[in-house]
Protein backbone atom coordinates (compact mmCIF):
# COMPACT_ATOMS: atom_id res chain seq x y z
CA UNK A 1 0.00 0.00 0.00
CA UNK A 2 1.45 3.42 -0.83
CA UNK A 3 1.68 6.07 2.13
CA UNK A 4 0.13 8.92 1.20
CA UNK A 5 1.95 12.49 1.45
CA UNK A 6 2.62 13.87 4.54
CA UNK A 7 0.44 17.14 5.45
CA UNK A 8 2.42 20.11 5.15
CA UNK A 9 1.98 22.04 8.13
CA UNK A 10 2.62 25.37 6.65
CA UNK A 11 -0.40 25.27 4.27
CA UNK A 12 1.38 25.74 1.32
CA UNK A 13 3.97 28.48 2.37
CA UNK A 14 6.96 26.17 2.46
CA UNK A 15 6.88 25.83 -1.07
CA UNK A 16 6.99 29.82 -1.72
CA UNK A 17 9.48 30.68 0.99
CA UNK A 18 11.71 31.97 -1.30
CA UNK A 19 10.09 33.66 -3.07
CA UNK A 20 7.98 35.47 -0.43
CA UNK A 21 11.60 36.52 1.32
CA UNK A 22 12.82 37.93 -2.25
CA UNK A 23 9.33 40.17 -2.76
CA UNK A 24 8.97 41.40 0.89
CA UNK A 25 13.30 42.00 1.07
CA UNK A 26 12.41 46.12 0.44
CA UNK A 27 8.78 45.85 0.90
CA UNK A 28 7.42 48.99 3.15
CA UNK A 29 3.73 48.25 2.35
CA UNK A 30 1.76 48.59 5.73
CA UNK A 31 4.54 49.70 8.17
CA UNK A 32 3.47 53.23 8.78
CA UNK A 33 -0.27 51.46 10.24
CA UNK A 34 2.33 49.24 12.23
CA UNK A 35 4.18 52.67 13.49
CA UNK A 36 0.87 54.47 14.00
CA UNK A 37 -0.57 50.76 16.15
CA UNK A 38 2.94 50.50 17.71
CA UNK A 39 2.42 54.14 19.37
CA UNK A 40 -0.04 52.70 22.01
CA UNK A 41 2.11 50.43 23.23
CA UNK A 42 4.68 51.01 26.17
CA UNK A 43 8.57 51.18 25.25
CA UNK A 44 10.23 47.83 25.03
CA UNK A 45 6.52 46.20 25.16
CA UNK A 46 6.75 42.57 24.14
CA UNK A 47 4.71 41.54 21.09
CA UNK A 48 3.54 38.42 19.43
CA UNK A 49 3.63 37.90 14.91
CA UNK A 50 1.14 35.27 14.41
CA UNK A 51 2.83 33.85 10.75
CA UNK A 52 5.37 36.55 11.24
CA UNK A 53 7.50 35.33 7.78
CA UNK A 54 11.07 36.43 7.46
CA UNK A 55 9.93 39.25 9.78
CA UNK A 56 10.10 42.12 6.98
CA UNK A 57 8.21 44.71 7.21
CA UNK A 58 6.16 43.97 10.18
CA UNK A 59 8.35 42.77 12.63
CA UNK A 60 11.38 45.18 11.73
CA UNK A 61 9.19 48.10 12.18
CA UNK A 62 8.16 46.79 15.36
CA UNK A 63 11.86 45.97 16.55
CA UNK A 64 13.07 49.59 15.04
CA UNK A 65 9.96 51.13 17.31
CA UNK A 66 11.88 49.96 20.33
CA UNK A 67 9.78 46.38 20.59
CA UNK A 68 10.51 42.87 21.81
CA UNK A 69 9.26 40.47 19.02
CA UNK A 70 7.78 37.17 19.72
CA UNK A 71 7.42 35.16 16.15
CA UNK A 72 5.65 32.04 14.69
CA UNK A 73 5.60 31.25 12.01
CA UNK A 74 4.47 27.33 10.24
CA UNK A 75 7.21 27.31 7.45
CA UNK A 76 10.54 25.98 8.37
CA UNK A 77 12.57 27.94 5.67
CA UNK A 78 10.74 31.67 6.87
CA UNK A 79 10.89 30.82 10.60
CA UNK A 80 14.67 30.07 10.25
CA UNK A 81 14.83 33.07 8.06
CA UNK A 82 13.11 35.56 10.60
CA UNK A 83 15.79 33.91 13.49
CA UNK A 84 18.66 34.80 11.31
CA UNK A 85 17.28 38.47 11.09
CA UNK A 86 16.78 39.07 14.63
CA UNK A 87 19.00 37.06 16.71
CA UNK A 88 17.80 38.59 20.20
CA UNK A 89 14.51 38.13 19.27
CA UNK A 90 12.34 34.47 20.03
CA UNK A 91 10.77 32.56 16.86
CA UNK A 92 9.00 29.19 16.82
CA UNK A 93 8.21 26.99 13.44
CA UNK A 94 4.63 25.94 14.76
CA UNK A 95 1.00 26.84 13.75
CA UNK A 96 -0.61 29.75 14.47
CA UNK A 97 -3.60 27.78 16.50
CA UNK A 98 -1.72 25.25 18.43
CA UNK A 99 1.14 27.48 19.11
CA UNK A 100 3.26 26.98 22.26
CA UNK A 101 3.26 31.28 22.82
CA UNK A 102 -0.21 31.30 23.97
CA UNK A 103 0.68 30.12 26.82
CA UNK A 104 2.57 33.94 27.82
CA UNK A 105 0.95 36.83 27.73
CA UNK A 106 2.03 39.96 25.55
CA UNK A 107 1.49 43.90 25.48
CA UNK A 108 0.17 43.04 21.95
CA UNK A 109 -0.88 40.76 19.10
CA UNK A 110 -0.15 41.39 15.11
CA UNK A 111 -1.30 38.88 12.39
CA UNK A 112 -0.75 40.46 9.05
CA UNK A 113 -1.94 38.10 5.81
CA UNK A 114 -2.99 35.67 8.20
CA UNK A 115 -6.50 35.51 9.52
CA UNK A 116 -8.87 35.33 6.49
CA UNK A 117 -6.16 31.99 5.36
CA UNK A 118 -8.13 30.47 8.45
CA UNK A 119 -11.33 28.58 8.22
CA UNK A 120 -14.12 30.71 9.79
CA UNK A 121 -14.31 28.00 13.26
CA UNK A 122 -10.44 29.07 13.44
CA UNK A 123 -10.71 32.33 13.03
CA UNK A 124 -13.08 32.62 15.88
CA UNK A 125 -10.49 30.15 18.09
CA UNK A 126 -7.93 32.57 17.07
CA UNK A 127 -9.26 35.71 18.21
CA UNK A 128 -10.11 34.04 21.30
CA UNK A 129 -6.71 33.27 21.75
CA UNK A 130 -5.38 36.36 21.25
CA UNK A 131 -8.01 37.82 23.52
CA UNK A 132 -7.01 35.10 26.03
CA UNK A 133 -2.84 35.83 25.52
CA UNK A 134 -3.56 39.79 25.67
CA UNK A 135 -2.32 41.70 28.96
CA UNK A 136 -5.14 43.80 30.25
CA UNK A 137 -4.71 46.67 27.95
CA UNK A 138 -3.40 44.56 24.96
CA UNK A 139 -3.51 45.31 21.16
CA UNK A 140 -4.36 42.99 18.37
CA UNK A 141 -3.79 44.25 14.82
CA UNK A 142 -4.98 41.92 11.94
CA UNK A 143 -5.45 42.33 8.25
CA UNK A 144 -8.61 41.16 6.45
CA UNK A 145 -11.48 43.05 4.13
CA UNK A 146 -14.12 44.31 5.72
CA UNK A 147 -16.55 43.06 3.60
CA UNK A 148 -17.87 39.28 3.44
CA UNK A 149 -15.43 37.39 0.62
CA UNK A 150 -13.55 34.36 -0.48
CA UNK A 151 -10.72 34.29 -2.93
CA UNK A 152 -7.92 32.18 -4.01
CA UNK A 153 -4.86 32.82 -1.87
CA UNK A 154 -2.42 34.13 -4.81
CA UNK A 155 0.65 32.39 -2.94
CA UNK A 156 -0.54 29.21 -1.85
CA UNK A 157 -3.74 29.46 -4.18
CA UNK A 158 -5.64 28.34 -1.14
CA UNK A 159 -9.29 29.57 -0.24
CA UNK A 160 -9.59 33.14 1.65
CA UNK A 161 -12.14 33.83 3.61
CA UNK A 162 -12.83 37.25 5.08
CA UNK A 163 -16.17 37.32 7.59
CA UNK A 164 -16.41 40.99 6.96
CA UNK A 165 -16.62 43.71 9.94
CA UNK A 166 -19.78 43.08 10.73
CA UNK A 167 -18.97 39.37 12.16
CA UNK A 168 -15.71 41.00 13.01
CA UNK A 169 -17.11 43.00 15.71
CA UNK A 170 -19.28 40.67 16.65
CA UNK A 171 -16.00 38.05 17.79
CA UNK A 172 -14.59 41.41 19.73
CA UNK A 173 -17.55 41.33 21.64
CA UNK A 174 -17.61 37.55 22.27
CA UNK A 175 -14.24 37.88 23.14
CA UNK A 176 -14.17 41.02 25.60
CA UNK A 177 -12.41 43.32 22.91
CA UNK A 178 -13.69 46.42 21.73
CA UNK A 179 -12.72 47.84 18.25
CA UNK A 180 -10.63 51.25 18.58
CA UNK A 181 -9.61 52.02 15.10
CA UNK A 182 -9.69 50.70 11.33
CA UNK A 183 -6.49 51.53 8.54
CA UNK A 184 -6.06 51.06 4.81
CA UNK A 185 -2.52 51.02 4.06
CA UNK A 186 -1.44 52.03 0.12
CA UNK A 187 -1.76 48.17 -0.63
CA UNK A 188 -5.45 48.88 0.33
CA UNK A 189 -4.80 46.45 2.99
CA UNK A 190 -7.84 46.93 5.57
CA UNK A 191 -7.04 46.81 9.36
CA UNK A 192 -8.65 46.03 12.38
CA UNK A 193 -7.47 47.66 15.47
CA UNK A 194 -8.75 46.05 18.80
CA UNK A 195 -7.85 46.12 22.34
CA UNK A 196 -8.34 44.16 25.26
CA UNK A 197 -10.28 46.53 28.28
Amino acid sequence: MASSAPHDMSNGWEAVANKLIALREHSSVGVEVIRTWARNLSNGAEVLDLGCGAGVPVSTALVEAGHKVYGVDASPTLAAEFQRRFLQMSVVCESVETSSFFDRCFDGVVAIGLVFLLSAAAQRQLILKVTSTLKSGGHFLFTSPYQICKWQDNWTRLESLSLGKDAYLELFSEAGLILVSNYTDEGENYYFHAKKP
